[in-house]
């Protein structure tokens, strides 16, 4: 009996860690899971030096994050946790966030959602934000594909907060900026080209999680899945992206913003 109470324990410990990796990724900020960590006039003063220094660069269309979580509590190599397209409005200065979105009440489930920068930062707990800025031929391609019924078409609705870039069937939203941005280099809606572009020039993030923490989280939490990968798990980040650009699109350029 004893040893059950350990074993069992141990499994919900474990258990608490994948979820609590898990947590703050994907998810809108208007979710009812999401909790404040600053005042609204912090975000939306930090909201406004991240458009103003979008706005600085010229950018029409950039690559967004944010941080869900505390960076001490994620695995190696990650730091933001959700990454999003910015596009400015035609007839504002303002900029339009293009998220891939979990549902809050399914979690394995993801929708392509539209919010501003003050409901984008509203739930971080870090006030940082990176961004990558295309070149302005890279911006041009981005916009018709945003505009496109292909960007819609690229969408996984079955999501996975490690979700495999090289494959189909699981999705998060910085595999979907990933795919979005090479039909956009690579000038095609075909998404086996695609991913057969990705395997062959991005390279993704190893998840540095412990395998039976990550096998359990799969079996329990439903935004883990492991059904698409093979071996070590591997996932898009915002890092992998930016170095992927600043490799395949001459003039990108990689930001950070931080609150005053």
């Amino acid at each position: 009996m004893k040893f059950t109470r350990i074993t069992l324990s141990i499994c919900c410990a474990l258990l608490l860690s994948v979820s609590a990796m898990a947590q703050g990724f994907s998810v809108s900020s208007s979710a009812p899971s999401q909790v404040a960590h600053f005042n609204p006039e912090q975000i939306r003063a930090f909201a406004q030096k991240v458009e103003r220094t979008l706005a600085d660069t010229g950018a029409r269309v950039a690559i967004i994050a944010r941080m869900g979580r505390l960076a001490s509590e994620l695995p190696e190599g990650m730091h933001f946790t959700h990454v999003a397209f910015a596009v400015r409005g035609e007839k504002s200065v303002g900029y339009v966030i293009q998220n891939l979105y979990q549902l809050d009440d399914h979690p394995d489930v993801s929708a392509l959602v539209q919010d501003v920068p003050v409901e984008f930062f509203k739930g971080v707990v870090t006030l940082e934000s990176g961004l990558i800025i295309p070149s302005p031929v890279l911006q041009d391609k981005l916009l018709k594909v945003i505009a496109s019924p292909t960007y819609q078409q690229l969408h996984q609705r079955d999501y996975s907060v490690i979700a495999n870039p090289y494959t189909l069937g699981r999705q998060n939203c910085t595999e979907f900026v990933l795919d979005v941005l090479n039909a956009a280099i690579y000038q095609t809606s075909d998404i086996q080209a695609i991913k057969a572009y990705e395997k062959a020039h991005f390279v993704a993030q190893p998840v540095h999680v412990n395998p039976f923490k990550l096998m359990l989280g799969a079996m329990l939490d439903a935004e883990v899945s492991l059904s698409d990968h093979r071996g070590l798990p591997v996932t898009a980040t915002f890092e992998r992206l930016a170095d992927y650009l600043q490799t395949h699109d001459t003039g990108a350029a990689v930001k950070k913003v931080y609150s005053d």
